[in-house]
């Protein structure tokens, strides 16, 4: 136990893991998100992970909306008017019950704060008997994904003071709060008048801990049931364990290459293609990443089966044909093998931070593997601002990055930012398509299921073909849990950690 007790004391946890290890029938569960406000806006995903509190529309694995606090809902015909019809007989915690009222007070005090309700042209949120309405200034089809944000989970009036700020989580979840000790521990029991089932499990404890090393030993020691996104070394020991089992679930997150279009070197869609296919994807996510199918053969992971191209073929390295594409485009070797074009040689900077510290790794092997290209590649690990910023001033040439296509459930939000006119600063540089431009368009004014289908899987085939960004990796969010604990499984959104639907084992 020295080993654990150390690491913890270092991480100033000591006490308050001490106070969780080994707890009688309390889950006791470990992950890298401190619990760092009340609000909604600036916490809120702790506590619909927790399920404390609850949004007016769930969504199912493959991020399509589901009934929740809400139990259905229509759009006008001319697609700027919803109406939801909120679930009867709905409490909160302190037993005040849930009205249209209450919800759109809520929904009216998230759209004030900085959060994903901004991004729907919203004109009004109103009560109209038993239902929620919301009008829109134009059309915008996901506005369900964007409800379903934690930032817009409904909370009770009691929450709120006088400015609007929540001060407390009075949420209508399977679980509510016992105790909170921000920014690292949080207790919470089962909800006696819950409005679903009632969960196996009556207490849970939350615990943030931000070293990865030291929350692979608390799963090790037993001092946490569940332990929420491991390192790659601690994963592979982890899975050696035979009290606990290691589960690895792609998300909606890829680490993708941010490419200058503009730069005279990567204006041509075949030399982003070469580029791409000069990378060893597989080595990387077997030597790195120690997570084989975590090479991206295309932007969208397989969690976003609507945009997900299933006919795209694997992530295979082919340095052959990525020379044939640079040949067609007069670039000629050298006798050491590195490449030229009217005596200029091929030299470009990527540029990347290591607050995500797989990213220089992954970097360092990409010069490596570009180098065998002909491309001499320079790093330069910096700060994640450095990003966006030499995208504005137009000083970027290549940039590693991870993007989260799952802020909402619905990418589209996330693309409208990223491949508009003006591209974005994690998405495309001095790239454009007319016709991408059209179809997200389109796809904010349609409900058509055929239709939606249709034009993600255009707009994702665009993209794929363009390459303004070159996709490298897709994340997988992983978990040490307890044999102690039966019916675990991961949300590949990251919303829910399904407390509810888990029991101990007999």
């Amino acid at each position: 136990m020295m080993p654990l007790r150390s690491s913890l004391l270092g991480a100033g946890l000591l006490a308050v893991a001490a106070s969780t290890h080994a707890t009688e029938g309390v889950l006791d569960i470990v992950a890298p998100w401190e619990v760092g406000s009340t609000d909604p806006s600036k916490a809120g995903y702790v506590y619909t992970r927790l399920q404390i509190g609850e949004t007016l529309v769930e969504v199912d694995n493959q991020g399509h909306p589901q009934p929740s606090l809400a139990e259905s809902w229509t759009v006008s015909d001319d697609q700027l008017s919803w109406r939801f019809a909120l679930r009867p007989g709905v409490r909160f915690h302190d037993g005040s019950p849930l009205t249209a009222e209450v919800a759109a007070k809520a929904l009216q005090l998230a759209l004030a704060k900085p959060g994903m309700l901004t991004e729907a042209p919203i004109a009004a949120i109103t009560a109209e008997g038993d239902e929620l309405q919301i009008r829109l200034n134009s059309p915008f089809a996901p506005l369900p994904a964007l409800l379903a944000h934690s930032s817009a989970q409904i909370l009770a009036p009691a929450s709120y003071n006088e400015t609007g700020e929540a001060t407390q989580v009075i949420g209508t979840g399977p679980y509510r709060i016992e105790q909170l000790q921000m920014p690292q521990k949080l207790t919470a029991v089962a909800f006696n008048d819950y409005w679903g089932e009632a969960p196996a499990i009556e207490q849970i404890s939350y615990l943030a801990a931000g070293r990865g090393e030291t929350r692979a030993l608390m799963a090790e020691s037993g001092d946490a049931d569940i332990v929420f996104t491991l390192d790659p070394a601690s994963q592979a020991r982890l899975q050696r364990n035979n009290r606990l089992s290691v589960h690895s679930e792609p998300i909606p997150r890829t680490v993708t290459l941010k490419v200058n279009a503009g730069h005279p070197f990567l204006a041509e869609p075949e030399a982003r293609r070469a580029l791409s296919l000069a990378l060893d994807r597989t080595g990387m996510a077997v030597a790195l990443l120690r997570t084989p199918e975590a090479a991206a053969s295309q932007l969208f992971p397989p969690s976003l089966t609507d945009w997900h191209l299933s006919e795209v073929a694997g992530a295979e390295r082919n340095l052959e044909q990525a020379r044939a594409l640079l040949a067609g485009l007069g670039w000629q070797a050298d006798g050491k093998g590195m490449l030229s074009r009217n005596g200029e040689p091929f030299k470009l900077t990527l540029t990347t931070f290591a607050d995500r510290p797989e990213l220089p790794l992954l970097a360092t092997a990409m010069q490596d593997q570009l180098r065998e290209l002909g491309v001499e590649l320079t790093v330069n690990v910096t700060n994640s601002s450095e990003i966006p910023a030499g995208h504005r001033d137009g000083s970027l040439q290549l940039g590693l990055m991870a993007r989260n296509f799952a802020l909402v459930p619905d990418p589209l939000g996330t693309l409208l930012q990223d491949y508009g006119p003006e591209g974005g600063d994690w998405g495309a540089m001095n790239w454009q398509s007319p016709r991408l431009g059209e179809i997200l368009q389109q796809l904010l004014a349609h409900t058509d299921g055929e239709t939606l289908a249709s034009l993600r899987r255009e707009a994702a085939g665009i993209l794929h073909q363009q390459l303004p960004v070159i996709p490298v990796a897709w994340y997988q969010q992983t978990a040490a849990v307890s044999s102690k604990v039966e019916g675990f499984s991961i949300d590949p959104f990251e919303r829910n950690y399904r407390v509810s639907e888990m029991r101990w084992a007999q």
